[in-house]
């Protein structure tokens, strides 16, 4: 008989032989900035997420330096949208000066700025649009200009998250003509055309006027794909992968960290969180050992980095 409970016995056993642990150095959080001033908005689709002015950056940004994570994942929700998303490569656009204002507050915090036109434009889709065709190649230069005003506003990592293709080798090709060959890129590589990106849109205020994101985002039946978008996101040079849903990608992530050297980041979404955070309002779930079970599903999985609502309270619960 194997009697594999001989080291399931004490928790001093468990710890000893676990094959993952979890560290707050792998967890980057999302956070929502917004034009205007004294407001932090709670986004009620996600209890305990808000959007913040500038001005009311500071006490979440002590409480996430105290937390031990790594740094944030920043979105910013600007106050004028249009057609060509121009604010989001405005030099003194509300991303460009939230990075300032944040690397004034906590200079060694790694800020990495999301490139996508979709919380900028009038229409709410991720790239440039024509008779509501998404233009892809007339997308890129946008996306690259983003890249570099953020990067210049002090932003440590760029992570494009639109789904245009050649997206990656345009920004990196612009970050090094423009001094900044250091920088690293973080390609939203396997990115899903997922129902459990809801909440986020309620977040960003990015919701398509029409249609939806379906013929750039991958379909959700395929996987394989999901590899070979990878794959051409290392061609063009990013040195961070993600796979983006979590929960429901496990697979994907699987075969990535097997296939790849790179990094292999996992955003653990919006709605991912949204659901957790209803069942355990509900009485149903123990909050704290669910999306515990669920960190550690993502590392087993194969997950270097974690990208998730949770990370501040996943940072308390591990201390």
């Amino acid at each position: 008989m194997h009697r594999f409970r001989r080291l399931r016995q004490t928790e001093q056993l468990r710890d000893l032989v676990a094959e993952t642990r979890l560290s707050v150095k792998e967890l980057i959080y999302p956070l929502f900035v917004i034009e205007g001033e004294n407001i932090k908005e709670p986004i009620d689709s996600m209890p305990g997420v808000y959007r913040y002015s500038l001005d009311q950056l500071d006490e979440i940004i002590e409480e996430v330096k105290e937390s031990g994570v790594s740094g944030l994942l920043l979105f910013g929700v600007p106050q004028t949208k249009d057609a060509v998303g121009s604010e989001a490569y405005n030099p003194e656009g509300i991303i460009q000066r939230a990075i300032r204002k944040i690397k004034t507050l906590a200079p060694h915090l790694l800020v990495i700025a999301d490139i996508c036109l979709c919380e900028y434009t009038d229409h709410g889709h991720c790239g440039l649009v024509h008779e509501e065709h998404i233009l892809n190649d007339e997308t890129l230069p946008l996306l690259a200009k983003m890249a570099v005003t953020t990067v210049a506003a002090g932003a440590d990592m760029v992570a494009p998250s639109d789904m245009m293709d050649g997206d990656v080798r345009a920004i990196r090709e612009a970050l090094d003509q423009a001094g900044y060959v250091h920088t690293p890129i973080m390609g939203y590589s396997a990115k899903y055309a997922s129902g459990y990106y809801s909440p986020f849109r309620d977040a960003a205020d990015s919701t398509p006027r029409f249609g939806d994101r379906r013929s750039y985002q991958m379909d959700v039946r395929n996987g394989k794909e999901g590899l070979r978008e990878l794959e051409n996101d290392v061609e063009m040079g990013a040195d961070i992968l993600m796979v983006k849903p979590a929960l429901a990608y496990l697979d994907v992530v699987k075969e990535a960290s097997l296939h790849f050297n790179q990094p292999i980041a996992l955003y653990n979404v919006s709605g991912e969180y949204a659901m957790v955070k209803a069942a355990a309002e509900k009485g149903v779930i123990d909050e704290k050992r669910i999306v515990l079970e669920n960190m550690i599903a993502m590392k087993r999985a194969g997950a270097n980095i974690i990208i998730t609502y949770h990370a501040l309270d996943v940072a308390r619960w591990i201390k």
